[in-house]
């Protein structure tokens, strides 16, 4: 697994430390605070002695998770906008303007007279005038959960004008393939290309400036649009990025968008092509970056964020604080709306056999994916009935495949949480009925956004690093904003808790609520449940020759670790390198040798419905 997100880098579990970072040791938290300080640049690599041990601590506790906006735009002298204005003059207006500014269609009533090469005095009659005038609008959303301050994943790479949501994949799939040990390169001439697959995308595209954000105002705004910004704002450029500049696949491809769902849907993709044989690796992964204030205006107008009107009443305040936005998200609490967060997450999938085969560090497993709609509603917002039947299968499997013991004694709840009233109602409702129907009791419930807040597309994905990360530590994050449980929350069967906890798991649930009814719940099973479903299926002299090979592969993994943790990064971007355009592929009637790839694509395909008999 790799990524960044307001918690730090997903590898290393630097990110889930810094949530569960006052139960870790001390050489643990030490050791966090150093690695998150060298990511936000706070000291040069390596270095650890420009700040003291209090001031950097200090330092990186205020500036990562949710905090109050660090983007100019947001800050006190306000958001640039236009406001329409009617101007109405009794006498003819005279002004001068540079000839290159004029409309390209004057209008009827417009006199222009030269006055040099450059500049064109304009008369205007008597009249009225429609314009638009410069503002700057008071952010009404002050908090928002941003990537740690000082780090740009731009920087990191020859980017050239990328959006920041696909420099954010660049290094969160570079992160993931860094920290796996594995040589990729070895993993591409060992397989047939067609056998790799991505499924990567966002849920809302690339809607900053150097995406589909600028295009969309460029008109009104006066700027013009720019040749990138069309091809770059697509939801499913993440997987194109990774396809054409880091991993270099011809494999399958594409991504499925399912609002905060959308990291799941892809894992789902991934999960069923290597069930079916189709694929034997694949990169799943989302990547969003959506703080910009036309989203989060968007968002507000519909009540779903913890704007600051609403914190300062939920709270009888007069002024809102530093510490009050970091508490803005308040899961299954008394709350307000849903704090809007960045991030990208990326895990590599394999399938068993190859996984032992590589001798890969295994993290866990994904037995299944569950995705359903909510059938009839009363709006597109409004909840629905899909989440009982994600839920239900995904425990049903786990029981299954582990036992009721198990079902009811080693898993927990990864929540959507979002901080929504409605959410934390209809989602409670949902985690109460299926632990009815199983008789399940005191099931732990971890709600992340608590401290990362809301990354849209990748909010899964969040997830899922998470309960990776936990199944290492044995411990699940606790809910720090979780002041007393809202009277309207569904808690009788479950288990709420402000600290972090100790608990060895089997199985997390990783459950998503999407916006129109996108929902899904994901199963991960923990790598000592894997192994023994490793041994079952292929023997403990298979698994002991995975023990060999993974130590080498353990070794790669720490020196990448290490020099990540003191802010060396080397993300991997292949501009131009090995581009193939057709002529050179060697085509043959059941194969396609492409130039620089060992194996050859096969052209055998399996027929649906066999030959059919030939027409006398």
């Amino acid at each position: 697994m790799g990524g960044v997100s307001p918690a730090g880098r997903t590898s290393g579990h630097q990110a889930f430390r810094r949530t569960v970072l006052d139960a870790l040791p001390a050489d643990q938290q030490r050791q966090t605070i150093e690695s998150l300080a060298a990511l936000m640049r706070l000291i040069e690599p390596g270095d650890a002695t420009a700040l003291s041990a209090e001031a950097l601590r200090e330092r990186v506790l205020k500036h990562t998770l949710i905090r109050r906006n660090e983007d100019p735009r947001f800050l006190a002298e306000g958001i640039p906008a236009n406001r329409q204005a009617s101007l109405v003059f009794a006498e003819p207006l005279r002004f001068r303007v540079k000839r290159r500014q004029l409309p390209d269609r004057l209008p009827h009533d417009w006199q222009v007279r030269e006055i040099d090469a450059r500049q064109v005095e304009v008369t205007l009659p008597a009249g009225t005038l429609d314009v638009l005038l410069p503002d700057a609008q008071t952010a009404k959303v002050s908090t928002a959960a941003q990537l740690p301050s000082g780090f740009e994943p731009a920087s990191l790479y020859r980017s050239v004008h990328h959006p920041r949501g696909l420099a954010m994949a660049i290094f969160a799939a570079s992160d993931c393939l860094e920290a796996s040990g594995l040589e990729w390169e070895q993993i591409r001439q060992q397989l047939d290309p067609d056998l790799i697959g991505v499924y990567a995308g966002n849920s809302i595209g690339q809607m900053d400036d150097e995406g589909w954000g600028g295009l969309l105002k460029s008109f009104a705004s006066g700027n013009r649009a720019t040749s990138k910004q069309m091809p770059l704002g697509y939801g499913q450029m993440p997987a194109d990025f990774l396809n054409a500049y880091v991993l270099g696949s011809v494999g399958s491809t594409g991504a499925a968008l399912g609002a905060c769902a959308s990291f799941l849907y892809n894992l789902r993709l991934g999960v069923e092509d290597i069930r079916a044989g189709r694929r034997r690796v694949v990169m799943v992964g989302t990547s969003d970056a959506p703080i910009t204030p036309e989203i989060i205006e968007g968002f507000r107008v519909m009540g779903a964020l913890a704007d600051d009107a609403s914190l300062k009443a939920l709270d009888a305040l007069e002024l809102l604080t530093d510490a009050d936005y970091q508490r803005a998200c308040r899961p299954f609490a008394l709350n307000c709306g849903f704090t809007m967060a960045e991030a990208s997450q990326f895990v590599l999938l394999m399938d068993d056999a190859l996984a032992l085969e590589l001798g890969a560090e295994i993290l866990g497993a994904v037995p299944d994916v569950f995705v359903n709609a909510d059938g009839f509603k009363r709006s597109i917002s409004a909840p629905g009935i899909g989440n009982y039947l994600t839920l239900g299968k995904a425990t049903a499997l786990v029981r299954d495949m582990l036992g009721e013991r198990a079902l009811k004694t080693r898993t927990y709840l990864h929540a959507h949480g979002t901080s929504t009233p409605k959410n934390r109602v209809t989602e409670s409702h949902v985690f109460d009925e299926i632990a009815r129907a199983h008789d399940l009791h005191d099931w732990p419930v971890v709600a992340i956004k608590a401290f990362i807040g809301h990354s849209q597309g990748t909010a899964a994905g969040d997830q899922v690093v998470s309960a990776l990360s936990g199944f290492a530590h044995d411990l699940l994050p606790g809910i720090p904003t979780l002041d007393a449980v809202a009277d309207d929350v569904y808690a009788e069967r479950l288990r709420f808790s402000q600290t972090p906890m100790a608990f060895k798991a089997d199985a997390s649930f990783i459950n998503a609520k999407g916006f129109g009814g996108n929902n899904a719940t994901g199963v991960l099973l923990s790598p000592s449940v894997t192994e023994r479903l490793l041994a079952q299926r292929h023997g403990q002299a298979a698994l002991s020759v995975w023990k060999t090979k993974r130590e080498g592969v353990r070794e790669r993994a720490a020196a990448y670790l290490s020099a990540a943790d003191k802010g060396h990064y080397a993300p991997r971007y292949q501009f131009g390198e090995s581009v193939l355009e057709g002529p050179e592929l060697d085509i043959h009637a059941d194969r396609i040798h492409i130039p620089g790839y060992a194996q050859p694509v096969s052209m055998k395909v399996a027929n649906p419905f066999g030959r059919l008999e030939e027409e006398s």
